[in-house]
């Protein structure tokens, strides 16, 4: 459904408009008339007979002409009605900024889905409950309660709190941000983010998406359309409820259930959202997006009138995986003829304290005949002889002459000194920030951004497996009532995927132990097999390295006795006898059930690498050959893998094929929530990898 009468509609009703000033039935009548908003106003209050020098109706169903949108500012158990009423005029979308829903408990959340479904019957598209209204700058039409009216601009910016969207409007407001669409969603009963973004897909008024969200309603679509959205346009969010005490207060404060901090964030790297940290970092990164275009590649150059600065700015750049383009001789010697023999020729390239406008524009010029440059960073220090505006007039002439379309950020550090400067800065599309790591930020994120378009539509692997035997085993465990899986069950899950596991069988007694060795060799491990101990070295149930018949048997009555001793009440099957995989390294893969976007997949190296130093990532199911690519070069350690110290590399390709094995499992089976393979052993380059050790846990 297209947005245009939401937006912009040919008529406004306001259901609950009110004389009293300090009301918000007043208040957004006044921002209505105030917005220069050239449709119809409609106000319905069944009290008096106008407002503001406007008629009023004692009912909607008063009304002659047809209502685009109806704003309702009344008591909730009044609006199914209201609804009602509005479907008998045509009505297409309604704000209801009306509170007394979901947040304040099960009583709330009931009227919500029965006013949802009511207008979903009705044909009535809802922003709200619980919400700040909408505002439109270009229309324009200000549908809020809020009395900040910022300039008209690119930058769309959608918030699920109201009271963040209020201060938001006021400091775009403050520091000359311009905004096209501001929209504050509240509780989501119908309208979200989803149908916010593809809307806004194909707004020619909108170049940049900027959103503060809580959580989202339906996660697997809101990455479906995020990835399409952000490849033509980019999308910078800030997300709360990153820890449990936040995900607490966002359940509380808007009813959405909250995922989990990590599932948001791979959802975010597999869709290419930007995430920013603070209300300024958005806004920094929205408004290096609104004016700048993107870069073609990864080299740029730093021109600075101070050392320490630039050394700030190439420090945060090779922590972001910026290129320092490397000066070519010819451009060196043209800087050498005017720039002073004390100076840097290099990058970066510091023309000193004492640089007027002038030596800054030569500077740019120079630097901008290099095709191999893809970006520029401007940093300024004031000196007693510093031109700030001139400064930033010469970057400005500098950049129309060469023609060249590249992205150029500033940091002219300071405050009253630099003012006029920075403002003529702002005033033609050169975003500037305070200090150089904000500058490179705003960069990386164009560059991210540029990398992410050119990425190639990729399909994900499909493997081949033996869904029946998953299937016959997930029935039999559920009509059993056993949800956690026993090992061989495990063993046997993978195997129908084509992932390799030792060798192994399950001997009662010590007789059958000495059969199972005929087959696997020495050395050895041992492990209780029981459906109801998931950590089996806790109960002493493991033993590694078993390298004659004699350890073998006592290994063997060990582990019995152990158990016995540990849990006498649990169910034993007997005790698992596997080959011993060597010479490998040991990796984890995880799988947990997010709430909103379901199958979350970990990969980290094994041992303490995962349980004290937390060197893991994450992506979403199901995943590409190159997210599984990305996941293993995103952790800290994976110089281990890839051969550190003059040791031979390991299997990274079979880890990687593992890991979309695990994706294609958990996708055709929904009811796994949560599954580890810890650890898979992981062989020298071209021989593969090998699950030692998987649980498995599945709901009904």
């Amino acid at each position: 459904m297209e947005f245009t009468d939401f937006f912009c509609p040919k008529s406004v009703a306001v259901i609950g408009a009110s004389r009293d000033k300090t009301k918000v039935g007043h208040t957004i009548v006044d921002n209505i008339l105030n917005s220069g908003y050239k449709g119809k106003v409609l106000l319905v209050n069944p009290n008096t007979d106008e407002i503001l020098g406007h008629k009023c109706y004692k009912s909607v169903l008063d009304i002659e002409d047809s209502i685009d949108l109806a704003i309702m500012v009344i008591p909730n158990k009044y609006i199914m009605q209201a609804l009602e009423d509005c479907s008998k005029k045509q009505t297409k979308f309604s704000i209801i900024i009306s509170a007394g829903f979901k947040e304040t408990g099960k009583e709330g959340a009931l009227l919500e889905k029965e006013i949802a479904e009511k207008a979903k019957q009705y044909g009535i598209r809802l922003l709200g409950p619980n919400c700040l209204g909408m505002i439109d700058f270009n229309c324009p039409l200000n549908a809020s309660f809020s009395p900040n009216m910022p300039e008209s601009g690119v930058i769309a910016f959608l918030s699920q709190s109201g009271a963040l969207g209020t201060a938001v409007l006021d400091w775009a407001k403050t520091n000359n941000i311009g905004l096209s669409k501001f929209v504050s969603m509240g509780n989501k009963a119908d309208i979200g983010e989803i149908d916010l973004f593809m809307d806004w897909l194909d707004d020619k008024e909108t170049n940049v998406i900027t959103a503060y969200i809580e959580g989202v309603t339906n996660g697997k679509e809101f990455m479906k359309v995020c990835s399409k959205v952000t490849k033509h346009k980019p999308i910078i969010v800030i997300k709360s409820g990153n820890t449990d005490a936040g995900a607490k207060a966002v359940s509380s404060h808007t009813g959405t259930l909250s995922g989990s901090s990590k599932a948001y964030e791979a959802a975010f790297k597999q869709t290419g959202i930007i995430r920013a940290k603070t209300v300024k970092d958005l806004f920094n990164l929205a408004t290096a997006f609104a004016h700048q275009p993107l870069p073609e590649g990864r080299n740029i150059a730093i021109v600075t009138n101070a050392g320490g600065p630039g050394i700030m700015a190439s420090d945060a750049c090779e922590e972001n995986g910026i290129n320092l383009a490397k000066i070519k001789p010819e451009t060196v010697e043209e800087l050498k003829t005017f720039l002073p023999p004390a100076g840097n020729f290099y990058n970066p390239i510091d023309v000193l304290g004492d640089a007027l406008a002038q030596r800054y524009e030569k500077t740019f010029e120079v630097i901008l005949k290099d095709k191999d440059i893809h970006a520029m960073i401007v940093l300024l220090t004031p000196q007693a002889m510093t031109d700030e505006l001139g400064t930033a007039k010469a970057l400005a002439e500098a950049l129309e002459k060469s023609g060249r379309k590249i992205p150029v950020v500033t940091s002219f550090m300071g405050g009253h000194e630099v003012k006029e400067g920075v403002d003529y800065l702002n005033s033609i599309g050169i975003p500037n920030f305070s200090i150089p790591e904000e500058a490179v930020q705003a960069l990386k994120a164009l560059i991210d951004q540029s990398d992410w378009i050119k990425k190639d539509h990729e399909l994900i692997k499909a493997f081949n497996s033996d869904k029946k035997t998953v299937s016959a085993i997930f029935k039999l465990n559920i009509e059993r009532n056993r949800l956690e899986l026993g090992e061989m069950e495990a063993r046997d899950i993978l195997t129908a995927y084509n992932i390799r596991v030792p060798y192994a069988g399950v001997a009662k007694n010590i007789t059958d132990a000495h059969d199972i060795i005929k087959n696997t060799g020495y050395p050895v491990v041992l492990k209780i097999d029981s459906p109801d101990i998931l950590h089996k070295s806790d109960v002493g149930g493991i033993k590694v390295g078993i390298k004659n018949d004699e350890e073998l048997e006592s290994a063997f009555h060990t582990i019995l006795a152990n158990v016995k001793k540990s849990l006498p009440q649990a169910r034993i099957n007997g005790i698992s006898i596997q080959e011993m995989v060597q010479d490998k390294k040991e990796v984890i893969i995880g799988v947990n059930k997010d709430p909103q976007f379901g199958h979350m997949i970990m990969f980290g190296l094994g041992g303490i690498y995962v349980e004290i130093l937390k060197d893991v990532s994450f992506r979403i199911a199901p995943i590409k050959e190159t997210d599984s690519k990305e996941m293993i070069d995103e952790i800290k350690t994976v110089k281990l893998l890839k051969g550190a110290r003059g040791e031979k590399p390991s299997d990274i390709d079979s880890i990687v094929e593992v890991l979309l094995k695990i994706s294609q499992l958990v996708t055709d089976f929904p009811e796994i929530v949560e599954m580890d393979i810890n650890p898979l052993f992981v062989k020298e380059k071209g021989k593969g990898a090998i699950a030692g050790d998987v649980r498995i846990r599945i709901e009904k």
